[in-house]
């Protein structure tokens, strides 16, 4: 059975790293992504019990919320993103999924207030849940630290692609104001496999996801290029990374956006916190000059802007 490759970011951290271990891991980047669209990244700077505070977070929130606290976070506005969302409400290839989420967006402020969309669609503050006390403090707290992980990570792919001239800084340019997502899941158990699915295939439609989930094995599966599902277990201490949409389309399908799911039969409750580090939310994201020379010439689909990708995803119930 097939197994993603791990990938250390310790070079891309350090001042003066040995120009070997650079270079080893920017083909490692390379490989991963063009083979898998996912592996385990490892050395970020982020230290585990960092980690595991902010699964216990997510994890006494499942736990204590009464449904009426659940409720309170429930939108009752034209945002349709932030906050609560219920069991079995995000529905994908038209199964309901079974997790229940509270969903995070970057906030509009003064570098990006004009582009907030007329209609009200995410136009909101985030929801935050009243308990754990501590829990939105450290939550954005956590949300700066794994910003900076996803700000090398993307700075090392496009030196991966071997990206030069105007094209270099491309990657960094367009995501230096990143419009991120996080979500807190929460997932019960399944009864039957056969009948449905925590969550169900997709590819994620942005930049990059970096997933922390809890020790639960058995769960994530990916489908490899085979055609063959294999499982992501958790690595503790580590993010399992993948590639989304915009990265297979600023590559011109050079790296592929790989499809995953969720199917927990397990007996415990599980929980995850995805963070999504995406374009800017006025981000033109077109195919790279140097992608379209190594993918035979021709330029593979159009130039879109990522909100309005956004806002057709969110609409769309994002699948």
């Amino acid at each position: 059975m097939s197994t993603l490759p791990v990938i250390s970011l310790a070079p891309l951290l350090t001042t003066l790293p040995s120009p070997s271990d650079l270079q080893n891991t920017l083909n490692a980047l390379s490989s991963a992504c063009t083979t898998h669209g996912f592996f385990y990244l490892t050395d970020h700077g982020i230290p585990p019990e960092r980690l595991k505070q902010v699964l216990t977070l997510t994890r006494n929130f499942f736990k204590t919320a009464s449904p009426a606290d659940k409720e309170r976070l429930a939108r009752q506005d034209p945002d349709g993103a932030r906050g609560f969302q219920r069991l079995g409400e995000n529905v994908t290839l038209g199964k309901r999924d079974a997790h229940e989420a509270v969903d995070f967006y970057r906030e509009w402020d003064e570098s990006n207030s004009s582009l907030r969309p007329k209609d009200g669609t995410l136009g909101g503050k985030n929801l935050w849940p009243e308990q754990p006390a501590d829990l939105k403090a450290e939550m954005n707290k956590y949300v700066e630290e794994v910003l900076k992980v996803g700000s090398v990570l993307v700075e090392a792919m496009g030196r991966a692609l071997g990206l030069d001239g105007d094209e270099a800084n491309e990657l960094v340019r367009c995501t230096d104001k990143s419009f991120w997502v996080m979500r807190m899941i929460g997932y019960p158990p399944l009864e039957d496999c056969a009948e449905g699915v925590s969550c169900g295939e997709h590819t994620d439609y942005g930049c990059v996801t970096l997933l922390l989930a809890d020790e639960t094995p058995n769960a994530l599966q990916v489908l490899t290029r085979s055609g063959e599902w294999i499982y992501a277990n958790p690595i503790p201490g580590a993010y399992v990374v993948n590639i989304g949409d915009m990265i297979e389309r600023w590559t011109n399908g050079l790296w592929k956006s790989t499809l995953h799911r969720v199917i927990h039969t397990g007996s415990n409750y599980r929980v995850s916190v995805p963070f999504f580090f995406e374009p800017n939310f006025n981000a033109r994201i077109r195919p790279l000059k140097k992608c379209i020379e190594k993918t035979g010439g021709k330029e593979i689909g159009d130039e879109v802007v990522y909100g309005d990708h956004l806002i057709g995803k969110i609409k769309g119930n994002f699948y």
